[in-house]
């Protein structure tokens, strides 16, 4: 597929384009409700265990026809030749990792990166003799200075997650080629902003949790690359996907490809959200930063590399200077019905939560400050709301009512 061409691709028209019919005739596939397949002969069996059979399936922990749909479908979005799912975000970054990067590797990874990534890197995969060095992925000097004769890949997230600080994707990946390493993103906070492969990222990972899936109601995964690096990882033999077991049931894979049809429209719904919150609340004085923003330090590179028509995203943080203020501030938004205090994001519901000490906790306190994640740090994943401008003045109400005004004068 693979077409590089960034002004010709669109991927909202291969979403709406995406076509599976169910056996029967149904607008949707049928579910693929099997744990293990027949065959008619046994040698087709062995030709399947050694991985020579396309259109045949095996076990589900290798693939399911309801995983294959989804996992095609994921590969078209996002321009690789192909794709996997797994059953959470992590059960797609973990494999990832421990297939490219073995006992005495080294990685280099951005210092901003989701906390569960970041507890795998700093403390789990030391237990493999694998090192991590983390570093700020903006400046590409200190990446390239990282780099050592042992490194195997740049571990890095589109947008960060929780200071959406933009990766330079084509740079990365000319420095990532420069040392013959791969480059690994994870593109969870962007569906559709960017397309990295287009940028030259050699894999492309997402949590289908957000977004993508939409309803918050299932937990999953996917790693899409070339033909060659998921068959890798679904090796019966040494393929970390099919060892470490992370496979996706039917059902849920049926439901977000289902909901995959809505994302070109929600994406661009909860961009002018967070657009409209964002450009407001900086009116007024609020510390807030959102891509979409020109006091944003990457608002230029943004709009160089994403995709036209969806918008700057529907992550935005703020910063209420203080924990405590961050937390009254959240705990009254609840109170009105404005979102919900809780981890995730890509609901339809305004999600926030103060990522010090939630979903960023796994990063020590000392490192927080050092990327510059301060107590009073709120990330919040801007809904669906009909009317944004009732959900702005109730936003404005509450930060007057916490003291935030009166704070900033002070």
């Amino acid at each position: 597929m693979k077409n590089s061409d960034k002004n010709k691709f669109n991927p909202a028209q291969i979403i709406q384009d995406i076509q599976f019919f169910g056996e029967f005739g149904g607008v949707n596939p049928s579910i693929s409700d099997s744990a293990t397949y027949t065959f008619m002969k046994a040698k087709t069996m062995l030709d399947t265990f050694e991985g020579n059979t396309d259109g045949c399936y095996l076990y589900s922990r290798h693939t399911s026809p309801s995983n294959h749909y989804l996992s095609m479908a994921m590969a078209q979005m996002e321009n690789t030749e192909s794709a996997n799912v797994a059953a959470s975000g992590m059960g797609a970054i973990t494999p990832v990792i421990l297939q490219l990067a073995g006992s005495g590797d080294h990685i280099v990874s951005a210092r901003t990166i989701y906390g569960g990534t970041y507890a795998f890197l700093k403390n789990f995969v030391p237990k493999f003799n694998i090192e991590t060095s983390f570093v700020d992925i903006t400046d590409l000097q200190k990446v390239e200075e990282a780099i050592r004769t042992n490194t195997k890949l740049i571990y890095c997230e589109t947008l960060s997650n929780p200071l959406l600080e933009l990766a330079d994707i084509e740079a990365l990946s000319k420095i990532a080629k420069k040392y013959n390493i791969k480059l690994v993103v994870d593109n969870t906070f962007t569906p559709l902003i960017f397309t990295p492969a287009n940028l030259g990222a050699d894999v492309v990972i997402h949590s289908l949790t957000k977004f993508i899936n939409g309803t918050n109601d299932t937990v999953g995964g996917v790693i899409c690359s070339t033909t060659d690096f998921i068959n890798t990882l679904k090796n019966v033999n040494d393929g970390a996907s099919m060892l470490l077991g992370p496979v996706m049931d039917s059902l849920r894979s049926a439901q977000i490809l289902k909901n995959m049809r809505t994302l070109p429209i929600r994406m661009i719904k909860h961009s002018q959200n967070a657009q409209y919150l964002a450009e407001n609340l900086e009116k007024d004085g609020v510390k807030v930063k959102y891509p979409g923003l020109k006091s944003h330090p990457q608002h230029e590179l943004f709009k160089k590399m994403m995709n036209p028509d969806f918008g700057f995203g529907g992550m935005i943080t703020l910063d209420l200077k203080t924990g405590e203020m961050a937390t009254e501030f959240m705990e009254k938004l609840q109170e009105k019905n404005v979102g919900y205090l809780a981890v995730s994001l890509g609901f339809y519901k305004t999600l926030f939560n103060a990522p010090g000490k939630g979903t960023s906790s796994e990063v020590p306190e000392e490192e927080q400050a050092k990327m510059g994640l301060s107590d009073g740090l709120i990330r919040m994943s801007i809904g669906l709301d009909f009317d944004m401008e009732n959900t702005y003045k109730k936003m404005k109400q509450t930060l007057q009512e916490v003291g935030y005004f009166d704070k900033q004068l002070s």
